[in-house]
């Protein structure tokens, strides 16, 4: 991308890594630079939390305030009752209404630490929105007439995400295919109620993104924009928002800050630069020093990396404790006082617990299959000693103090007897 942009917003964009395509530089750096925007990104509510795969729009929104404008963070309380199709292999499973609304509830608690709210009164006041404000009491007959009219089926046929599920002959269902007019519906009501001019979203949304800026440009004749950020994955190929063990959720009671600090620190070296520009608000000259780093010291930009994300999401306080932790695990031999924990009463011990269930029980294997495989290939430890009895039963002798199980190197979890 050649444009050198006027506006501080994306300036901030483009020299930190976070866009995919636009639709008009031009025209929406001129409207940054004119006066205040408003920009949205919509999150449909299919997980009680959202996981670091999320974590480049919300940073963009951040940034978005920071600059100036105003981000509005749409909840999809309506647009979850039909699942977003795009780039999946088969439905979602429907939701209830009670689903949603508590998936929502989840999803809420970490816009706080990201966005200023104030009192929704100011200019730059960041809105939380729901789409089942105007989604939920729709007329069909009137919607078809008013909306419907304006989409071809030839164009929607066309998008990459409805294409590529037809190519491989797998069924997208009259309900799916009606996602992307109700995306393109909220990008419409946005702008009608609160002057919305551009939608953010991850590049797999660009469909739907254009829809809503030619529906309203069609109904209202209105000037929108979109901006569309890359689908991240590390530098080794993996999806960004996974780990070997799951999902990694932005809700501490979903994934421990500890947990959540050790997938930054994990990091592989050749994504640290990266990483720093998009996650956290250090210069970029900094962020470019730091991530050419090698040997031992690419080691400490981790930790600053992991430090800096972790305190924008859990606090400093949880930042500074996980690293604690994990310096006295790795670094000392310890146990430390962070480390995911599984309490045991004493109807859970009964007789004695086989090491296999604790193993699943603490998170290090999804199944006893897979806890016997670790012990079998060696990567499982009790008390930093390997682990080689897969018929090993602990007890309350055993749990008299706390016990540290690891699976591999990077991975731990603590065992205790309620007291």
């Amino acid at each position: 991308m050649t444009y050198t942009p006027k506006s501080d917003f994306l300036t901030v964009m483009l020299e930190r890594g976070f866009v995919a395509d636009c639709t008009d530089y031009e025209g929406f750096d001129k409207a940054l630079c004119d006066g205040v925007v408003p920009g949205y990104i919509g999150f449909d509510a299919t997980a009680k939390s959202l996981h670091v795969g999320s974590l480049i729009q919300i940073m963009m929104l951040r940034w978005l305030q920071k600059t100036g404008h105003k981000p509005i963070t749409l909840m999809g309380g309506g647009t979850t009752k039909v699942g977003d199709p795009s780039f999946r292999a088969d439905e979602r499973p429907l939701l209830t209404n009670a689903q949603i609304d508590d998936n929502i509830a989840g999803i809420k608690q970490v816009f706080a630490k990201y966005l200023d709210y104030g009192d929704g009164n100011g200019d730059t006041d960041a809105l939380m929105l729901n789409n089942a404000e105007w989604l939920d009491d729709l007329n069909y007959l009137t919607f078809l007439r008013d909306i419907g009219r304006h989409f071809s089926v030839n164009r929607m046929l066309s998008f990459e995400s409805v294409k590529s599920r037809l190519d491989r002959e797998q069924s997208l269902s009259f309900l799916e295919f009606n996602y992307m007019i109700l995306q393109a519906y909220d990008f419409l009501e946005l702008n009608r109620r609160y002057g919305c001019l551009v939608q953010f979203g991850g590049s797999d949304q660009w469909g739907n993104i254009v829809n809503g800026i030619d529906l309203t440009r069609r109904v209202d004749d209105g000037g929108l924009f979109g901006l569309t950020s890359p689908l991240l994955t590390t530098s080794d190929g993996k999806k960004m928002g996974k780990s070997a063990d799951g999902a990694v959720w932005l809700n501490a009671d979903m994934r421990s800050p500890y947990e959540f600090w050790q997938f930054w620190r994990n990091t592989t070296d050749a994504d640290v630069g990266r990483f720093l520009k998009l996650y956290t608000e250090m210069p970029v000259d900094e962020c470019e020093r730091l991530g050419a780093l090698a040997g031992s010291e690419i080691n400490e930009a981790k930790i600053i990396l992991a430090n800096a994300v972790t305190t924008l999401c859990h606090g400093a306080d949880a930042a500074a404790t996980a690293e604690a932790t994990a310096r006295e695990v790795f670094e000392k031999g310890g146990v430390g006082d962070d480390l995911p924990t599984v309490t045991l009463t004493a109807e859970d011990l009964g007789d004695g617990i086989s090491i296999v269930q604790l193993i699943v029980k603490s998170g290090l294997a999804k199944s006893g299959k897979d806890a016997k495989r670790l012990i079998k290939e060696n990567g499982a430890k009790l008390d930093d000693a390997p682990l080689t009895n897969a018929g090993l039963m602990i007890d309350a002798a055993a749990l008299s103090s706390p016990i540290k199980l690891s699976a591999g190197k990077k991975r731990h979890a603590l065992v205790q007897l309620d007291s």
